[in-house]
């Protein structure tokens, strides 16, 4: 909106020109989510605590997180509004990939919404139920590929592109919807099964959302594009004003969410940031480095499905806990351990991933 209108003052005014920079403009969403995360942060934990939406803790789990009981839960909401006010105000609103990202942060929110509601307002522990949430999640997932693949203006954005290999690019043709497909849901399940401790989903999405907007900016543009050998697709840059808002707003909900934490994200926040980071990689054609830099979140889901699969085939566990987390706080390690060590093997795997923009 913002954006809408200084383009349009430029016409007359010269200073004005400076915020058709998508650096700027990515600088400016950054400050814009964090800033409003703090403005509204305070009001929503309050409201949350008055209205008793608070977090339910197993018995069965690690004993140290039974006084987290009855903190305010579904702070997504708070990192959501940040995103969306802060890529309406500055993002191109022509840009079709601005709306897909919207569409489908805002559709994965409204799953996890709809099922925190029923947890913990209702007092359903189900919530809406597993095969519920994977459908909805399916059909969110599904209509952002189609969408996709259909509006395609050239092959390479269709295309996967193989990272550490300069021509190696697999034309995926229908295929690329399936592909779409999974990493949307993928990653929006992979991410909330990170979301177990205090702040230990948010920061690896922070981290992950950064690195992707630098993919954005050098996608979008023709001259950074050709010269390291990645896919120019037009229009993609415009993804780094909302990578920028991720980042903002990640950060602002951080300051509420550190150990020990005066607010959870909860579905609403991880299912929707996952989905997002999800269809960012897709826009940007780096899939397979988000399977990297977002080592953390594959690590989580594996440990969960070796977990279930062992315990069903065996009748033994292999993990002490699942997700993985959880192991290692029932080995008797501090909470602020397992999350501090958790963010630095993500800011390895993130400065991995950004490797793979020169080694090819």
């Amino acid at each position: 909106m913002l954006y809408a209108l200084f383009d349009w003052l430029a016409y007359e005014i010269t200073f004005f020109n400076v915020f058709r920079y998508l650096t700027l403009r990515g600088i400016l969403g950054v400050l814009t989510a964090l800033a409003i995360s703090f403005l509204i942060g305070p009001a929503l934990i309050r409201k949350l605590t008055k209205y008793k939406v608070g977090q339910t803790v197993r018995h069965d789990g690690p004993q140290t997180h039974l006084a987290k009981a009855g903190t305010p839960t579904m702070g997504g909401a708070l990192i959501l509004v940040a995103v969306f006010v802060s890529t309406l105000l500055w993002a191109d609103l022509e840009n079709r990939f601005v709306w897909v990202v919207l569409f489908t942060t805002l559709a994965f929110g409204a799953i996890g919404w709809v099922d925190d509601y029923k947890k913990l307002v209702n007092r359903n522990p189900r919530g809406i139920g597993a095969r519920n949430k994977y459908l909805w999640q399916s059909v969110a997932g599904l209509a952002a590929a189609l969408f996709l693949y259909y509006s395609a203006h050239a092959p390479a954005e269709t295309a996967l592109i193989v990272p550490f290999f300069k021509n190696v690019v697999l034309d995926l043709g229908p295929g690329f919807i399936l592909l779409t497909y999974f990493v949307i849901v993928g990653t929006s399940n992979a991410v909330n099964f990170t979301d177990g401790l205090d702040g230990l989903a948010i920061m690896p999405t922070v981290m992950v959302a950064g690195a992707l907007g630098l993919f954005a900016y050098l996608t979008g543009n023709a001259v950074f594009s050709g010269y390291l050998g990645i896919p120019h697709i037009v229009g993609a840059g415009e993804m780094l004003i909302f990578c920028g808002a991720i980042v903002g707003a990640g950060l602002g909900f951080l300051w509420f969410n550190t150990y020990p934490a005066m607010v959870f994200m909860g579905d609403i926040g991880a299912l929707a940031l996952g989905a997002a980071l999800g269809v960012l990689a897709v826009i940007v054609r780096q899939e397979i480095v988000l399977f990297i830099m977002g080592g953390v979140f594959v690590i989580e889901t594996v440990s969960v499905m070796l977990q279930v699969a062992s315990f069903k085939l065996t009748g033994k566990r292999i993990f002490r806990m699942a997700p993985l987390h959880h192991h290692y706080e029932l080995k008797g390690w501090p909470e602020p351990r397992v999350i501090v060590r958790f963010w630095i093997i993500s800011f390895i795997l993130v400065m991995i991933g950004l490797a793979t923009l020169k080694i090819r």
